[in-house]
């Protein structure tokens, strides 16, 4: 039990104030269509290249949360963020705007949970607002990780589409601000269960789920059914599906309440086979639609479970295995509920 309980930590005065999303135009069209603040008709947003892009969804959403928060920049003491380009170029070089604090994050699609524990963990401390900020683009991604676009190739029946868009949002240690609270986190651990097909990220990423779920639950001797959602990050329709069978067999049901952010994205018709993937699945269903459920108090108590698959095209191509993580917090959306559990 001790093994667990040092990987889960506690907050008391961490609040979700508000949440900003930009999403492009497949995401803007998809199942979430209409909640998200921006929903781009043009992945390129007027920009030469893919990757201009991207850093300019980063550019708007940090803007964006911060608008949206009413605060000015002199206000933000720190921003949280990543994506998944080489050298987290999107965000780094989206912050050449703006002169806050910067803290670079990378643990793949579990980047921007990552940035929620560390965001948590400052302003317990001594900040009082932190935005945190995480996503990807579909084309960048392609061209790092896979095939360049131009090539036309078939794409595998368990792969999955890389989102685009960047979901952000900004804690604060002011309670008279958002009846939404981060109240606990477990932190992850890189587990490898040999998977070698890079198509098939959600068989990579269960594993690490459910490892972080388990710990969770046993540290705070909870249940699945102690939580109104259990919602996972990327793992696709079918990482939801083995994550739940590799849960059943430790002893605990998720068939009624777990849902994942990526699988929840598209329509069938829009042929994303596996649903969607890549850091901006958590960041903009969560900044979007849950957090504003969570206001509403149509979510009381929830766990949001960041998932990143580790591998680069280098460990790719030398036939390394995927190593994967996950990363966990613990949200409730009124005070009397958060004070149960505290």
């Amino acid at each position: 039990m001790a093994y667990y309980k040092h990987r889960t930590i506690s907050f008391d005065n961490c609040y979700v104030k508000d949440g900003f999303t930009i999403a492009g135009p497949k995401e803007s069209d998809g199942c979430l269509r209409g909640h998200f603040d921006v929903q781009l008709k043009d992945d390129m947003m007027g920009e030469d290249t893919f990757e201009h892009a991207e850093r300019k969804m980063f550019e708007t959403a940090i803007e964006g949360i911060a608008a949206k928060s009413n605060l000015c920049f002199d206000e933000v003491n720190l921003v949280l963020g990543g994506d998944l380009l080489n050298q987290t170029v999107s965000t780094s070089f989206a912050m050449r705007k703006h002169p806050v604090a910067f803290l670079g994050l990378y643990n793949a699609c579990a980047t921007f949970v990552e940035g929620l524990i560390i965001g948590s963990t400052m302003v317990q401390s001594y900040l009082k607002n932190v935005i945190c900020l995480a996503g990807s683009h579909f084309s960048t991604a392609e061209r790092q990780y896979r095939y360049p676009l131009e090539l036309g190739v078939l794409r595998s029946p368990v792969t999955q589409w890389t989102a685009t868009g960047v979901g952000s949002c900004m804690l604060t240690n002011d309670c008279t601000q958002s009846n939404v609270k981060i109240v606990r986190a477990t932190i992850g651990r890189v587990v490898d269960y040999g998977i070698m097909d890079v198509n098939n990220m959600g068989a990579a990423m269960a594993p690490a789920a459910k490892d972080t779920l388990i710990a969770h639950f046993r540290a705070t001797d909870t249940h699945p059914s102690d939580y109104d959602l259990i919602l996972t990050g990327d793992l696709g329709k079918l990482g939801k599906q083995i994550l739940v069978e590799l849960m059943a067999k430790e002893g605990y049901d998720l068939s009624n309440n777990c849902a994942d952010c990526g699988a929840s994205l598209y329509f069938e018709e829009q042929q994303t086979y596996q649903g969607g993937s890549g850091a901006a699945c958590s960041a903009l269903v969560f900044s979007g639609i849950v957090l504003s459920n969570l206001k509403k108090g149509k979510i009381k108590r929830m766990l949001l479970v960041g998932t990143g698959a580790l591998m680069s095209p280098t460990t790719s191509f030398q036939g390394d295995s995927i190593p994967a993580i996950a990363h966990l917090v613990e949200i409730c959306s009124t005070q009397e509920v958060c004070d149960d559990i505290s």
